[in-house]
């Protein structure tokens, strides 16, 4: 289990570390990356697009994605007050509001990410982690998220706004991890330490910067010795890393994406894009329905790093020309210089990648067709196509930060699986599961009032 956790570890610091970055970027409303008409059919193609309710094969295989997927979450433009539907661009109240920061006016959009057996979802306020157990059940928790940038204005100023919603992504992220790691396992089995979940993540993180900034340098300073050090310190040097680094990176996806675990938890990541693009077309979360639509999601962090990967060759080599390391350097110190210069301005690149999503996410247009396509393309690995009791899983997941007004009339009915809720988890209401609090647990102060079949609370 160990292993499996350094690996799925390494697969989250290299692939869907970002995502919840990106979610908070495409918060934006009418002028998002789609602008929402009044159908639901429209999509995301370069072509003019086809219906959008497809099977998940048939729209992989189409290389199209939902284009409402990017839409006002939860529902059709609500009517204005003489009971009109608003044509696309807004209402007139919209256009009075014009000047505002679409991200104060936007709706949320939900987010996740795929963890071990499960799925972390994102919501307004709160996450949570579902995860299937070996007995059968659904072991579910949730938590609040940070109020810090309510507390801190300057975390929301323009680049620094980019490296929080990061660094608060990670860190949410490597709880989920934790959590599933440690309720993925079976009773036989020793439960991980918090202590090992750290070994492991650091481990990973140690793998990231080895496998994505250390060899692209080592191995570019090693072909420019090849053919007689013509490129130097000079641009062609970092270019050339830059194309190894997506070469490696690319690589590696294709590679961890055999490995059975891997594969498991690349089904998890389908399984939340299709439960979340349901929810933003309306339908009631039942398995089937869920099923209908693509693995593929405009706003996956997958989306984010091909943005960073296309930065980074700007501010990479910007960076090593005005700040080259010094005359007569060894080679190998020479790669140790530039994977420092590339760690710290990492926050540089992640930065003005959130920024340039920002801006781009106001627009449909080819060029932010173009970005979104790469990333779509690196989803065929990714993502793949889940099994029922895996999309049960991520429906249990979302329902549980979707508040309970606006689950009125979409809750699933046929989900039978137990679900089995943390003691110090925020109260989660669930209206159609048969639903019990941690047996294993020791017994809070309030334990007898505890619900044993379906959680009160809001949501």
């Amino acid at each position: 289990m160990f292993d499996m956790v350094s690996q799925v570890s390494g697969h989250l610091w290299s692939c869907d570390v970002a995502a919840l970055c990106l979610r908070k970027v495409a918060a934006l409303d009418g002028s998002a990356l789609d602008r929402v008409g009044p159908t639901a059919s429209s999509t995301l193609t370069a072509d003019g697009g086809v219906p959008c309710v497809r099977s998940g094969d048939e729209q992989v295989a189409a290389g199209t994605i939902p284009r409402r997927s990017c839409g006002i979450p939860g529902g059709r433009r609500a009517p204005d007050s003489e009971g009109q539907m608003p044509q696309d661009g807004g209402s007139e109240a919209m256009k009075e509001n014009s000047d505002l920061d679409p991200m104060e006016m936007a709706p949320h959009y939900y987010g996740g990410q795929a963890v071990i057996e499960g799925v972390m979802m994102r919501g307004s306020d709160r996450w949570a982690v579902a995860v299937r157990r070996p007995e059968g059940d659904i072991w579910l928790e949730c938590h609040h998220t940070s109020t810090l940038p309510t507390r801190r204005p300057w975390l929301k100023w323009p680049m620094i706004r980019g490296c929080y919603a990061l660094v608060d992504s990670l860190a949410i992220g490597m709880k989920a991890l934790g959590i599933s790691a440690s309720r993925a396992m079976p009773e036989d089995e020793e439960e991980l330490s918090s202590g090992a979940v750290g070994v492991s993540l650091f481990l990973a993180m140690l793998v990231f910067i080895g496998i994505f900034i250390f060899l692209p340098s080592a191995g570019t300073k090693g072909l420019d010795a090849l053919i007689g050090n013509v490129m130097g310190d000079g641009v062609w040097f970092h270019i050339t890393e830059s194309i190894v680094r997506i070469v490696i990176f690319l690589a590696y996806l294709w590679s961890i994406s055999l490995i059975a675990d891997i594969k498991r938890v690349f089904q998890y990541h389908g399984a939340e894009h299709k439960t979340i693009a349901a929810w933003e077309h309306d339908e009631v979360l039942e398995p089937q329905n869920v099923d209908r639509y693509s693995t593929l999601h405009v706003r996956c962090g997958t989306n984010f790093l091909i943005l960073v990967m296309l930065l980074a060759i700007f501010v990479y080599t910007a960076g090593g020309l005005l700040v080259p390391p010094p005359e007569g350097i060894v080679w190998y110190w020479a790669v140790v210089y530039h994977v420092v210069l590339r760690i710290v301005l990492l926050p540089v690149v992640a930065g003005l990648a959130y920024e340039g999503l920002r801006i781009g996410a106001r627009y449909d247009n080819w060029l932010v067709r173009g970005i979104m396509k790469p990333g779509l393309w690196l989803q065929l690995i990714t993502t793949k196509q889940p099994t029922p009791d895996q999309i049960e899983v991520a429906i249990r997941s979302f329902e549980a930060v979707v508040p309970a007004e606006e689950r009125v009339g979409r809750v699933p009915q046929t989900l039978d699986s137990l679900v089995t809720i943390a003691r110090d988890s925020l109260e989660v209401s669930l209206e159609s599961a048969e639903v019990r609090i941690d047996p294993d647990a020791d017994p809070a102060p309030d334990a007898e009032d505890a619900p044993s079949r379906q959680g009160d609370g809001d949501t």
